[in-house]
């Protein structure tokens, strides 16, 4: 049984409510947190530590496996729309921090499992109806170029010996808690966080665009499933694409206007932005996730639930039966 477990991007929306998942789940001996940011640690029944640094400074991801942690969690990087606009930083950090961390676990000569979260960005257009478990992988942005190799680091390393790996593409992960970040597709979540909360909301794509989404709940579940599973059955394709829901933009809408009335779905302005449109335009819209699914990984049913979830865990609102013509 797993006794020491390391979260590396600790303070970001994924890390920290894998962080509360965990110490709820117990049965730890330590938990480490990292990130650039200092993560805030819950109270917790066993050792909690934080450490505050830059994973892709040379020596700082030796620091983190000086207890051997059994379990590590690589949530870290920086997101897309910021990988686009600042080259050298998305290499540096989505790149470079990964490769350092990876030979950091080299040279420890001990053989963790190591959890990877990659990115649906990997696969790049033209695509097919639904991208199956052969699509190749040609990713169309610097950020999924990054993280594509990050899979071929993870596939050779843990085909070495060095550690046990194992990728897990996330869908967008929707409806995102909080303030917007920096990715382009924030405006997903936007669309129905912010009309949930009162405030006008940007659309920046028209409403046919379709796009691959998880809940932040379903994304706990698939990191959580990944630390557990048997990786003998993966192969040498350490990498799986999530299973998810596919929908357009005008979709996610109306189950908004479903679930919560008409008032609150006019609170979307469509307002076109062309650099936002260029990068969703590479970006797959759907997935036959076969091998994923077999291997027991599971989303949320629709994109309804998706809401709901978001009401019920950020929100704490009781879901509501869907209204229409309301408002």
């Amino acid at each position: 049984m797993v006794k020491k477990v390391l979260v590396i991007g600790a303070a970001g929306m994924i890390g920290r409510k894998l962080t509360e998942r965990l110490v709820k789940d117990g049965g730890l001996d330590e938990l480490l947190l990292h990130d650039v940011v200092a993560p805030t640690p819950p109270q917790a029944p066993f050792k909690i530590r934080s450490i505050v640094s830059d994973l892709s400074t040379p020596g700082e991801a030796e620091k983190l496996l000086v207890g051997r942690p059994e379990l590590i969690f690589h949530l870290a990087a920086i997101v897309s729309g910021e990988a686009e606009a600042d080259f050298e930083k998305g290499y540096r950090i989505n790149l470079d921090g990964t490769r350092l961390l990876f030979e950091a676990i080299r040279k420890a000569n001990y053989r963790p499992r190591v959890v990877f979260t990659s990115s649906i960005a990997v696969f790049g257009a033209p695509f097919p109806e639904a991208i199956g478990d052969e699509f190749l992988s040609s990713p169309l942005t610097s950020y999924g170029t990054q993280k594509a190799i990050d899979e071929l680091l993870l596939a050779d390393y843990s085909r070495r010996g060095f550690f046990d790996g194992i990728g897990i593409r996330l869908p967008t992960i929707c409806v995102r808690p909080g303030k917007p970040n920096k990715a382009a597709s924030g405006f997903f979540s936007g669309i129905i966080r912010e009309p949930l909360a009162g405030q006008e909301a940007v659309l920046p794509v028209p409403k046919s665009v379709r796009h691959w989404f998880a809940s932040p709940r379903a994304a706990i579940g698939f990191l959580l499933h990944a630390a557990k599973l048997d990786t003998a059955q993966l192969g040498a394709r350490r990498s799986l694409s999530m299973p998810g829901v596919s929908v357009t933009v005008g979709e996610q809408i109306e189950a908004l206007r479903r679930i919560a009335g008409d008032s609150v779905a006019r609170r979307i302005r469509e307002e076109p932005d062309a650099t936002i449109m260029k990068i969703v335009e590479g970006w797959p819209r759907n997935f036959d996730t076969k091998r994923a699914s077999a291997l027991g990984f599971r989303a949320d049913a629709s994109f309804d639930d998706i809401i709901r979830i978001h009401m019920e865990d950020e929100l704490g609102q009781k879901t509501p039966a869907p209204q229409r013509g309301r408002g």
